[in-house]
């Protein structure tokens, strides 16, 4: 993290900005909503993608590679360049523009700057927080308030991830990952879990339920903090709230100020029934899960703190077509339907497997999981294990490092080894070529199969239902 303020970042920094990695999710956020207001944009990013693609045609100047000469891409060259926690020190941009005396900030910093003059809500926690940013910020857009919006994913309904909105509310994902989420000071902050994750950066369980505490202290004064109060940790962060002079609404199946007395699957779907200021309320989810019906009611509730009607919000929720890679229907083949999740951390696994079995229809559930970075799988393999035997089969492919370097005997087998169902059901494939026909041979009419994981696994889905077709065609 930088040492400036989150307030302390000039405008004027932001008017001719050169973004490193300018593919990622957040940085392409950045860069869309930059675009949007009339700035000038310039980045790189490491190869080719869609995203490059889309931000090339709002008009930004976008490098392949990394080079010192990208901060040249535009006349006069940037006012600042922007980086993430990603960025290494060595990188050539980066080093260049060192050199040069340009500003260098932080995504966190520019994302802050961005919100200056906005109230802000901002979404963290170590689950859900990508799909209730986004169904706040769909259920905002049903009222017609046109918020701003940064998410780590792309909106089913505009497949963007970012949006410069002029109804003067701004709502973004906070990540915790790297506490880059310290940068901001929200009017109202929802936490909606706090589980041990990201020990690679944070080191000790301690020190990720620090960065908690200390994201409390950067809400605005008057403002509130949404707190899911079934997560342990959640709950006692909301208690560390109240003693602070913090503002608390407590969300999640008992002892809330808002309580889920009931949720029931429906078509692929969900209702809950909410008790909300002493009368009942259904909210209708369009995705499945318990799990996401909670997400709903965070949402719903930050929605009212934003001044939103309760009848809009709940229109807003009950149309929610979902985030990418959030159990994203993928195509069907000979009677199988494929899907991917972005699932990649045990809790998120069980959530979601979960909220599939009824989506199922009787039918099994065939979860080709992949272990994203070393130390996660190393720290929580018996809990992949646990939180996977929920399926019916299960393909585990090797370890996707990610920013990690390799963990000598830290592979996919050590979670495949800890699943328990029957042997026969359990394959670790290191071979990504070999999945599809695995697959094939094992998958049977009126089953799901569901890739998860957080790397290059979302690349499978294609060539499983190409795979299946090829049987059918047989």
């Amino acid at each position: 993290m930088m040492d400036r303020s989150a307030g302390s970042v000039q405008k004027t920094l932001l008017d001719r900005v050169h973004l490193v990695g300018i593919g990622g999710a957040g940085m392409s956020g950045i860069a869309r909503i930059l675009l949007d207001r009339g700035n000038e944009v310039s980045g790189s990013d490491a190869k080719e993608s869609p995203t490059l693609l889309t931000l090339r045609a709002q008009g930004a100047r976008v490098a392949v590679g990394q080079s010192a000469a990208n901060l040249d891409l535009f006349d006069g060259g940037p006012s600042s360049v922007v980086v993430s926690s990603a960025i290494k020190p060595d990188n050539p941009e980066l080093v260049a523009a060192k050199a040069r005396g340009l500003t260098v900030l932080h995504r966190s910093e520019a994302l802050a700057a961005l919100m200056d003059g906005h109230r802000v809500a901002c979404v963290a926690g170590t689950h859900g927080k990508t799909s209730t940013t986004s169904m706040l910020t769909v259920a905002l857009q049903h009222c017609r308030l046109d918020p701003s919006f940064a998410i780590g994913g792309d909106l089913n309904e505009s497949g963007a991830n970012a949006h410069h909105g002029v109804g003067g509310i701004f709502v973004a994902e906070a990540d915790e990952s790297d506490g880059s989420f310290l940068a901001f000071t929200p009017s109202v902050a929802v936490v909606t879990n706090v589980e041990a994750d990201h020990l690679d950066h944070h080191g000790t369980v301690e020190a990720y339920h620090a960065i908690f505490e200390s994201f409390v202290d950067r809400i605005a004064e008057g403002g509130v903090l949404v707190a899911c109060v079934d997560d342990p940790g959640s709950a006692a962060l909301a208690l560390l709230a109240e003693a602070r002079g913090v503002r608390v609404r407590r969300y999640g199946r008992a002892a809330a100020d808002v309580t889920m007395t009931d949720y029931r699957p429906v078509d692929g779907a969900g209702v809950a029934t909410v008790l909300l200021d002493g009368a009942e309320t259904e909210v209708r989810v369009a995705v499945p899960g318990e799990h996401m019906a909670l997400n709903a009611i965070g949402a719903l509730i930050t929605g009212l703190e934003l001044g939103a009607p309760l009848d809009g919000l709940l229109e807003g929720i009950a149309g929610f077509g979902g985030v990418r890679r959030r159990f994203e229907f993928k195509g069907r083949a000979g009677g199988v339907r494929v899907y991917d999740d972005y699932a990649h951390h045990p809790t998120e696994v069980a959530a979601q497997l979960r909220a599939a079995r009824p989506a199922a229809h009787g039918g099994r559930l065939v979860v080709i999981f992949q272990p994203h970075l070393y130390s996660r799988t190393q720290l929580f393999a018996a809990e992949f294990g646990a939180a996977l035997s929920l399926a019916d089969e299960v393909v585990v492919l090797d370890v996707y490092g990610a920013r990690e370097q390799p963990v000598p005997g830290v592979n996919g087998r050590v979670v495949a080894d800890a699943i328990t169902l029957p042997a026969e059901r359990v394959h670790y494939e290191p071979s990504f070529e070999r999945v599809p026909a695995l697959v094939a041979s094992v998958a049977a009419d009126g089953d799901i199969v569901l890739t998860m994981g957080a790397g290059d696994v979302t690349m499978l889905g294609p060539e499983l239902i190409a795979a299946l077709e090829r049987r059918v065609q047989v």
